[in-house]
């Protein structure tokens, strides 16, 4: 063989061992889809070279068919490690197949709604495409392996850095000071295999867990006696909001104004950290943590909580005669398990009568919802202290368009509560899915002005507002290795109920600091002992 085929020979090789490891060790750069080379190494692929050069000594050369086999299972693993490494640096955690497959129609219909056609377009070939020409490149690169270990020099030599591979990295989980120079790709195999054993403990009931026993939920609410007690969850509110400097200065303003609105309308705040049991989605978990003092943080723990009989925050503000009533704006079809929760009316989408503009994929604006609020439960008279729980949605993602506030809070409730050329320049930004966080500012900057609005609109009134975030948005806004937290605010004119959460933790003003004072579930005793005295 000449010099020349034997150096394009190891150059082909090189070429094809570089491309089987870089399709199990690549990174995604945040916050994009796209991917990154690293300088790791693939125990997969020193695994495969490993059993290449030893099956072309004992039995010959590969098959077709066993080439193509491969190449398959490689193609396999590839999609499975691109889709393992970007949901854990976009969304903030790893998948769950039985869980997440069941909200993949619903998340396919919201990106369907809200993407450019292009992009849905592009995603769509890539769908098809790119799985087929992985499949290409992965087979010629396994071929040109399987055929040069014909050479019994090449293959000698690839089973000796293959073997050496393998076995720094066997040192490494001895004593991972030993060559920390040399650094390893978490193996795409064994992830696949947590997925299967969890998706099978959780297909056969496997993994339920044990539900601990329900709170004691015991209070004489007499510190806010008379008052209303509203519990509005911002979507998407979380501690990166405070803690990533463009977030924290776009809402200086904002968060400005909202203190003078507060101090304007004679109330005060205290504000404090706490852990959501979510991230990045699945709202309800936090809310059911919160009403229930029951630390959810899946939906398996949900669904058998919500079949219990047990006391609420709810129930405990009934039970000291006040009427209660949850305001859903997300909220499109029948609820049962809403009756875990005890209130006395529920109001969904439909209850809700929205006639405006469509904002969002709920269409309903934050500012309608808390407007309707206002309309069905506290203003009719007379009428005994309400407590409402009211989830809002204007700040889910995409996070754009972001509606404009409207200072008339009774043209909120028409079907015209926005000016033609307000409606054209909100919907005139579309989603950047490669960078959503100026959307995600604005759409917290109308919240903050929602809120404000209502405040001033209802000076006059007494009541106690609790707001607090459901989760941190997702890691494609909140950035790679966010913590779980979530801000807490209590709005009230009642010095003693902010006096006692301060000791608890909380501090003066809208901006709040670590230590976190709860969890999710832990917040909820927090907040009846500073509501009042066991009975």
């Amino acid at each position: 063989m000449s010099n020349s085929n034997t150096a394009a020979r190891w150059v082909g090789l090189a070429a094809a061992l570089a491309l089987l490891n870089l399709a199990l060790t690549f990174v995604n750069v945040w916050p994009t889809l796209t991917v990154r080379v690293t300088a790791q190494l693939s125990l997969e692929t020193a695994a495969l070279v490993l059993g290449l050069a030893l099956t072309r000594h004992w039995r010959g050369p590969l098959s077709r068919a066993a080439r193509r086999s491969l190449a398959v299972v490689w193609v396999f693993l590839t999609l499975g490690h691109y889709v393992d490494v970007s949901t854990r640096s976009l969304y903030g955690r790893s998948v769950n197949l039985y869980w997440d497959f069941k909200l993949l129609p619903d998340v396919g219909a919201m990106f369907a709604f809200v993407a450019d056609p292009w992009i849905l377009v592009a995603v769509v070939v890539g769908v098809v495409l790119l799985p087929v020409l992985v499949y290409l490149a992965l087979h010629w690169a396994i071929g040109c392996v399987s055929d040069t270990c014909g050479d019994s020099v090449a293959r000698r030599a690839l089973i000796v850095v293959s073997v050496l591979v393998l076995s720094v990295a066997a040192a490494q989980r001895v004593d991972g000071r030993l060559l920390g120079g040399v650094q390893f790709s978490p193996p795409v195999a064994v992830a696949y295999a947590q997925e299967g054993i969890e998706f099978f403990r959780e297909v056969t009931g496997l993994a339920h867990r044990i539900l601990p026993p329900a709170p004691v939920i015991n209070s004489d609410l007499a510190l806010v006696q008379g008052a209303d007690v509203f519990v509005l969850f911002l979507e998407s509110y979380g501690a990166t909001s405070w803690d990533r400097p463009e977030f924290r200065d776009a809402l200086a303003d904002a968060r400005a104004m909202l203190e003078r609105d507060i101090s304007d309308t004679g109330r005060e705040v205290v504000s404090a950290f706490v852990e959501s049991t979510t991230f990045g989605g699945e709202s309800w978990l936090a809310h059911i943590s919160l009403l229930s003092g029951t630390e959810v943080r899946d939906p398996d723990t949900n669904m058998r909580l919500m079949t219990e009989r047990r006391d609420t925050l709810v129930t405990a503000f009934a039970r000291q005669g006040y009427s209660t009533a949850a305001i859903m704006p997300g909220l499109q079809r029948g609820w049962p398990e809403g009756g875990f929760y005890g209130f006395d009316r529920i109001y969904g989408t439909q209850e809700l009568g929205y006639r405006g503009p469509p904002f969002g994929w709920w269409d309903i604006t934050d500012q309608y919802a808390l407007a309707r609020m206002d309309e069905l439960v506290i203003a009719p008279q007379p009428r005994s202290p309400a407590f409402v729980f009211l989830p809002t949605i204007s700040t889910h993602a995409p996070f754009t368009p972001a509606p404009p506030y409207q200072p008339d809070w009774a043209r909120a409730l028409t079907s015209t509560p926005h000016d033609p050329a307000e409606l054209d320049s909100a919907w005139a930004e579309p989603a950047d899915w490669t960078n959503l966080g100026p959307g995600y500012a604005k759409s917290l900057i109308y919240v903050h002005e929602t809120l404000g609005g209502y405040l001033r609109l209802r000076g006059d009134r007494d009541f106690v507002m609790v707001v607090l975030g459901d989760h941190q948005p997702p890691a494609l806004v909140s950035g790679e290795g966010a913590s779980w937290d979530v801000p807490v605010h209590v709005v009230a004119s009642r010095r003693e109920v902010l006096d006692r959460l301060l000791r608890q933790g909380f501090r003066e003003g809208l901006t709040p600091q670590r230590p976190i004072v709860a969890r999710m579930d832990t917040l909820m005793p927090i907040l009846l002992g500073a509501f009042g005295d066991p009975e």
